[in-house]
């Protein structure tokens, strides 16, 4: 998961632009994936059950945080 740009997309007060907004979904579904890629210790580290985990990463890319939308 890129930490920058999640933390860029939260703190930032401005509409994002068109390529902003893209590169965010794309890092968005990269961190999926790699949620979905753990193993259950991994998982466990991070305090996230495998079905949590699961629900997460089957989210579409669209279907963002809704901190995202404000």
């Amino acid at each position: 998961m890129s930490t920058l740009s999640q933390r860029i997309a939260i703190t930032s007060s401005r509409p994002l632009s068109l390529i902003g907004a893209t590169f965010s979904l794309l890092a968005l579904g990269r961190s999926r994936q790699a949620l979905a890629d753990l193993d259950d210790r991994a998982l466990e580290d991070i305090g996230v059950t495998e079905a949590q985990a699961r629900r997460e990463a089957a989210r579409p890319v669209w279907d963002v945080p809704s901190n995202w939308l404000k």
